[in-house]
């Protein structure tokens, strides 16, 4: 998501290069050697620019910065620096995510076989409804006494097995319970969306409320965009699966358009959000645009029908002086605005 950053100018890659090496005072003033590769270059660019908006260089704010003043570098340093970055380990984050997916695979499968314990315990129970059956059938011939004999010993076995069946599918009901307690507990706590691939409400709003901390603090712009599939195309299609689908790939399409600092969430209802770290209203403006251009791009086929995507969103600012839920209720009531206006994808929502 591209804008200008508070107090800096943009220039090409070639530009940047050339009034970097050639300013050996600067250098010196920030005591550092010359670059010896372009990434270096680069990333001192991005250290000067966030000494420059008086922000600390923290890890966080780096990463920030980094993704950010990439996007308007030569595609040869973007290709370069992209190579780089997917070789480094997944951060916490990812890690976590991975951790929640496979806690619930587990949970799934104490399910299955709970369920495939029941169905054994059912067809215990119906043998010995046959074997009743046919003991009684066989009751009324006089020269069927041995078959009768055999029959009694068989019904007494299986009734034995029975019971044993019956006793470990309780037990097994008592774990999957106490299984689906801590799944509960642990799902209260996580931050990703496993329908949609993205993160979580939860983890918006903490993530949503560290910005605002982070903006009264460092006084920096930031953003928040909610995004729907459009509610004329929904009512268009009728057809919930088909519905489903084209929501998740919704869901694709923000998080291939996203930046590694962005949020990308779901935030309840096939409405999705992005937090737009360290980007003002014009830049996410932009940013709306070419979402908007890359979903109305991209058809969905339903049977032998093409259906062109559409998208409303809306967009508002975070601020210090407005809660988490006074920032949500403002991006929502974008899109609002844009269903007001059929001409427009997007709209901003602003406050008082």
């Amino acid at each position: 998501m591209s804008g200008k950053l508070r107090g800096r100018s943009r220039r090409n890659l070639d530009e940047d290069f050339e009034e970097v090496s050639n300013d050996n005072s600067m250098m010196k003033a920030l005591d550092m050697d010359t670059p010896s590769s372009d990434v270096e270059l680069y990333a001192k660019e991005v250290l000067n620019s966030l000494v420059a908006d008086n922000l600390p260089p923290t890890p966080n704010n780096f990463s920030l910065y980094f993704d950010r003043l990439l996007e308007e570098k030569s595609e040869n340093l973007q290709k370069q620096i992209a190579s780089m970055l997917e070789l480094e380990e997944s951060n916490d984050a990812e890690k976590t995510i991975e951790l929640e997916q496979s806690l619930k695979q587990g949970f799934s499968s104490i399910k299955s076989i709970l369920t495939a314990t029941a169905t054994l315990y059912k067809n215990m129970s119906l043998m010995n409804k046959i074997l009743e059956k046919r003991k009684e059938e066989l009751s009324k011939d006089i020269q069927a006494k041995e078959a009768l004999e055999l029959i009694a010993a068989l019904e007494g076995d299986v009734t034995k097995l029975n019971v044993i069946v019956k006793t470990q599918s309780a037990q097994m009901k008592s774990v999957y319970e106490e299984t689906a307690k801590i799944v509960r507990n642990v799902e209260n706590e996580t931050i990703f969306d496993n329908q949609y691939g993205v993160y979580n409400k939860r983890y918006l709003l903490t993530k949503i409320e560290q910005e605002i901390g982070l903006i009264n603090k460092f006084n920096h712009k930031s953003s928040l965009i909610m995004i729907e599939l459009s509610r004329d195309l929904k009512a268009s299609v009728k057809n919930e699966k088909a519905i489903l689908l084209m929501t998740r790939t919704i869901a694709r399409l923000l998080l291939k358009t996203s930046r590694r600092s962005d949020v990308v969430s779901h935030y309840g209802n096939g409405v999705f959000s992005m937090l737009l770290k360290h980007t003002d209203i014009a830049s996410a403006k932009k940013a709306s645009e070419r979402l908007s251009y890359l979903v109305s791009n991209s058809n969905f086929f339903l049977a032998d029908r093409e259906i062109q995507l559409k998208i409303s969103i809306g967009i508002t600012d975070i601020t210090a002086i407005h809660s988490v839920e006074e920032t949500i209720v403002s991006a929502l009531d974008g899109i609002e605005k844009a269903y007001l206006n059929k001409n427009l994808d997007y709209a901003v929502s602003t406050r008082e």
